[in-house]
């Protein structure tokens, strides 16, 4: 199977207001995610796609994951779906190491990426 070329950006040329989806696991997300983020773990990407296409309306869909080699394989897969997307580029770490919020689903936890 081959993947369409997507663009890869760093965290900081994500709109504070683009869509933005996460598809890590759930207690990867439960630790720490993007406040905002539309959660869709990467094996649920497929059936779900009417959502992830809803989501992402006319606008550039940014997808991340842990490190970025999942979300580029779905970045991939929904560019070749027709949605305008773009892969962010270092992912969760990068995207906090750029100084970019955190929220965690845990009570009185701090954020972290897992």
């Amino acid at each position: 199977m081959s993947f369409a070329p997507v663009q890869n950006v760093p965290p900081t040329a994500v709109p504070a207001d683009a869509p933005l989806l996460d598809v890590r696991e759930p207690e990867e997300w439960a630790a720490g995610h993007a406040a905002g983020a539309l959660h869709i773990p990467i094996g649920q990407v497929v059936e779900r796609l009417p959502e992830i296409k809803e989501a992402a309306g006319d606008e550039t869909l940014y997808v991340v994951c842990k490190v970025g080699g999942r979300s580029a394989q779905v970045a991939a897969y929904l560019a070749q779906q027709g949605i305008a997307v773009a892969n962010v580029a270092g992912g969760l770490h990068a995207w906090q190491d750029a100084g970019r919020a955190l929220v965690s689903d845990q009570e009185n936890a701090e954020p972290f990426v897992l």
